[in-house]
């Protein structure tokens, strides 16, 4: 089967959903109306709160949250337990689940000042909540960090070998990303303390960046042998500590200096690799040939650890509690009218979801058995995109080194979010103020992930493993919960204004789902560790990082349930008696 007839049948599939319950869920769910003053009018000040054409801030707003996640998780599902399942998630989760979160926190926030789900949890629900809450937002933001940074590195020390002989990444991939970082700076600057218009700047700086990635194949940066370490895992720990330095600086300085024009550049990238993928999905020809199915359907090991593994593992690409953070972070202060909360909220992660699909694809165009499907899924990704340039002419060396550097930009995107906002949950938490609060947050939310890419860790029965992989399962489970406990917010908000009474139950089903798929994959990680032939076993020297990890993801999600419940049983009562009042 031609992977266009997937692709291609996904992609409609979304559009529809779109045009009707996306058209549900805007008008009766969270009756948008433009008569509503957005907090971008009513506190625009030229810096944070600025009224935004939708069509641009559309733009951002993808690049914000489409990063490594929807390319990684559904890479990984889709090996693990086949392209069908895999698919099938992404497409109803993201209609049903992601759109929806990502909608409601955008709407929930531009209906309270522009401000996040916590605090809209501290104003229907708790202080207590909203402390919890920050604290489960700010570990996190740190497993987000430890997750992509692991993954980035390894394609600076790994590498892949072409048909040809040719190999492709390892040093090549670290001179690319360290000129793509240089480039931005420089163009920061010139923005800044010279007349250079935008336009002209993005002509010039956005074809050095094309040739930065062609330099790279020829000046590789090979820190393993320029340093005389003895393995690749020791050049990337250095690597590691690069990529937290870059954040670090990334978190502090101010936004036009390097954020601003490395997310520019970076959101150029976005596109043009969407372009790319179109390209190879229709005129490819490109036939599927990885399983639909790993297990045998209806077996005991078809459903386990398909059943919750799957749904904590796309991530990104289905549902993501990250997307709340931009989503009430950032976007809900540039919005210009309710009505754009549908384009922006549910039809971006819409458009996450066809990245999603063709993130699969690379999957699908594999054989099993294929010597790739044991590369880091950017390798996997990389050789799906470089296939799909070789099309147009483009060699498939350069179209593999692009696809990589595009990961990477990806990935940038996500580590400078991550690091400001953990920077603000931990000031706004401390009330640490000034340069030495910024330094010292900064430092903390970039301390703990290089502490624990630093350590040797194994899988449950032992065996060394990459972090990232180890570190994924984790990632997913406390961005899915994360997501879970947004949708338990925006449904207690739901139950205390909406005039649909109904309403509360587009949320509050979702988070159910989420959480209950979340917290049975983190006993399920807390177990493997903990459980041998059903005896319980203490983990013993740095094997008790994951399980200890989950526990603490665990306690927190519960802890929040625990004191959100009074409040939506209490809701609930006051909908079924104003809807009584009503219709008497």
């Amino acid at each position: 089967m031609n992977i266009l007839f997937i692709v291609g049948g996904g992609t409609l599939f979304l559009i529809i959903a779109y045009f009707t319950y996306g058209k549900f869920i805007s008008q009766k769910i969270f009756a948008l109306d433009d008569q509503n003053v957005v907090p971008a009018v009513e506190m625009e000040d030229g810096v944070d709160y600025v009224p935004t054409d939708s069509k641009y801030l559309a733009g951002q707003h993808f690049s914000a949250i489409a990063a490594a996640g929807p390319i990684t998780g559904p890479i990984i599902a889709g090996i693990a337990f086949g392209w069908i399942p895999t698919m099938i998630w992404i497409l109803i989760g993201t209609v049903f689940i992601g759109g929806v979160h990502d909608m409601g926190s955008l709407v929930t926030s531009i209906r309270h000042k522009a401000t996040g789900i916590a605090d809209t949890m501290k104003e229907y629900v708790s202080m207590r909540v909203w402390i919890l809450f920050n604290i489960f937002i700010f570990f996190t933001l740190i497993m987000i960090i430890v997750a992509f940074t692991d993954i980035t590195t390894s394609s600076f020390v790994n590498s892949v070998e072409l048909a040809d002989g040719k190999s492709i990444g390892g040093g090549a991939t670290a001179t690319s990303s360290i000129l793509y970082l240089v480039l931005p700076v420089i163009m920061g600057f010139l923005l800044k303390f010279t007349n250079m218009k935008l336009s002209v700047a993005t002509i010039i700086f956005l074809p050095l960046v094309g040739i930065s990635i062609w330099i790279g194949q020829y000046i590789p940066f090979n820190l393993q042998e320029l340093s005389g370490l003895n393995t690749p895992q020791d050049a990337q720990k250095i690597w590691n500590f690069v990529i937290i330095a870059y954040c670090f600086i990334a978190g502090i300085v101010p936004v036009w200096a390097l954020l601003q024009p490395r997310g520019h550049l970076g959101g150029y990238f976005l596109y043009i690799t969407l372009i790319f993928s179109f390209i190879g999905v229709i005129f490819g020809g490109f036939q599927v040939q990885y399983p639909g199915f790993t297990s045998v359907l209806g077996s005991e090991e078809f459903w386990r650890p398909m059943f919750p593994m799957l749904f904590i593992t796309v991530a990104c690409g289905a549902c993501s509690g990250f997307h709340s953070l931009v989503s009430s972070g950032t976007t809900s202060k540039q919005l210009a009218k309710e009505s754009d909360a549908k384009p922006i909220g549910y039809g971006i992660m819409l458009v996450e979801a066809v990245v999603a699909l063709i993130a699969l694809s690379t999957v699908m165009i594999l054989p099993q058995g294929d010597a790739l499907l044991g590369k880091s899924p950017n390798f996997i990704y990389a050789n799906g995109l470089g296939s799909f340039m070789a099309l147009i002419g483009i060699s498939k060396s350069f179209g593999i080194s692009f696809g990589l550097m595009a990961f990477t930009t990806f990935v940038y995107d996500t580590l400078d979010v991550c690091t400001r906002l953990g920077r603000y949950i931990f000031q706004e938490i401390t009330h640490i103020k000034g340069w030495s609060g910024r330094i010292i947050s900064t430092l903390l939310i970039g301390g703990i992930p290089l502490t624990l890419m630093s350590i040797s860790l194994t899988d449950p029965t032992g065996k060394p493993v990459a972090i990232w992989s180890l570190f994924w399962k984790t990632f997913g489970a406390s961005n899915q919960l994360l997501a879970s406990l947004a949708l338990v917010g925006i449904t207690v908000w739901l139950q205390r204004t909406s005039k649909y009474g109904k309403a509360w139950l587009a949320t509050f089903i979702p988070a159910v789902f989420m959480l209950s798929m979340s917290i049975w994959a983190l006993v399920n990680i807390f177990a493997s560790y903990t459980f041998v032939n059903g005896v319980f076993v203490m983990p013993v020297g740095t094997n008790v990082v994951v399980p200890a990890l989950a526990l603490v993801y665990l306690v927190l999600a519960i802890w929040v349930v625990i004191e959100c419940t009074p409040a939506l049983i209490k809701n609930a009562r006051f909908t079924n008696t104003s809807l009584a009042l009503e219709v008497s």
